[in-house]
């Protein structure tokens, strides 16, 4: 660990401060004070008053309006940034260079090269740096990433995502950059290793004359070959949350609103005869065969994934490993969201992610 790293005694609870009362924010101030691993020291925002209804009137955590507290606090070892997307760099990097940890509401910034920049910085102080992409630890993604890492479910042939509901239509983001993000994050976080996306193409609509679209499809091409479709959209009228994940073994079904089975396994699907199987006379028509076998619920316990997250924070600290999140998966994720405004810019055109993920 750099020279420039806060220093945290062994068994001492890691100082951490919260930047931003406002949605986000509270869940965060909840969850670190329920994490043994953290003591939650400050709590910061603009709206002091705000800060303080959201500890209550009890609580000895510090509130405070400017950042310059926050990092000058010596008891501070990592900041917990919930502000707007378009701050993250300056909060962000501020926290870097004064030696702290830390952990960034998604997006990881506004841009790529922005992120880019975070990456770099903590590299550079050897200090951790964590993207809050909260649904890679909900019980049902983890298992899933379990699934597709173990071989269980065989080579991802394909993936089909809908997030759909009649939303909030936002005034500076479409809604690619509004829901998308959750998509893709699961995605980065459940592909085996070696399997990445390699090209995107987006195709939008704005059917109510918001002047940003509000209905989009983004297709990815996997360097298997394998294609991820997502569908996000703020004007539907029902709210739909299912993922389709089919592998050359099994399927995976997700209904992450189908409280009593979130997850379904169907060992059901395609098998081809490969040439070398068959004899000369069939070698001309490959042999297809429908496979019909049982559907396994897997169960999961459930738990909140912020708490899950926030112990990944802790862990990642500790240990001075990356976290299953860490900044690089923020920025992949920030990649494939600026192709896809390429995409659909340009009339839907499949973009190659050419600037390369970081390794």
């Amino acid at each position: 660990m750099s020279v420039n790293s806060p220093r945290i005694q062994p068994d001492e609870p890691i100082g951490v401060a919260v930047v931003g009362a406002g949605y986000w924010g509270p869940n965060l101030v909840r969850n670190f004070q329920a994490t043994p691993a953290f003591r939650l020291r400050r709590l910061c925002d603009l709206d002091v008053d705000r800060a303080r209804r959201v500890l209550g009137g009890y609580s000895t955590v510090e509130v405070c309006a400017g950042l310059d507290e926050v990092l000058a606090d010596p008891g501070v070892h990592a900041v917990a940034i919930a502000t707007p997307a378009g701050t993250h760099l300056p909060v962000a990097m501020a926290a870097l260079e004064a030696g702290k940890h830390v952990l960034v509401e998604k997006p990881l910034a506004a841009t790529y090269e922005q992120g880019r920049r975070l990456v770099e910085e903590a590299d550079r102080r050897g200090l951790t740096l964590m993207c809050d992409h909260t649904y890679c630890y909900t019980p049902a993604v983890l298992r899933i990433r379990e699934l597709l890492h173990s071989g269980e479910l065989g080579e991802l042939h394909f993936l089909d995502s809908v997030r759909i509901n009649l939303g909030l239509v936002q005034r500076d983001i479409d809604v690619v950059w509004d829901l998308a993000p959750h998509d893709l994050s699961i995605l980065d976080f459940v592909l085996p290793p070696g399997v990445t996306p390699v090209a995107v193409a987006a195709h939008g609509a704005d059917g109510i004359g918001a002047g940003r679209a509000c209905v989009a499809y983004l297709t990815l091409r996997l360097n298997t070959g394998a294609l991820a479709h997502v569908h996000v959209n703020w004007l539907s009228p029902v709210k739909v949350r299912t993922a389709i994940f089919g592998g050359s073994k099994r399927t995976l079904v997700w209904d992450d609103l189908n409280l009593s089975q979130r997850l379904a396994v169907y060992d059901r699907g395609v098998d081809v005869a490969s040439p070398d199987e068959l004899g000369d006379e069939q070698r001309r028509d490959i042999l297809v065969s429908y496979r019909s076998g049982d559907m396994v619920a897997p169960a999961l316990t459930e738990r909140e994934a912020l708490r899950t997250m926030v112990e990944e924070f802790g862990r990642a600290i500790t240990t001075g490993t990356p976290a299953l999140t860490d900044g690089r998966s923020g920025l992949r994720v920030l990649e494939i969201l600026q192709a896809a405004s390429r995409s659909l810019a340009d009339g839907g055109k499949m973009i190659e992610l050419d600037e390369g993920h970081m390794a």
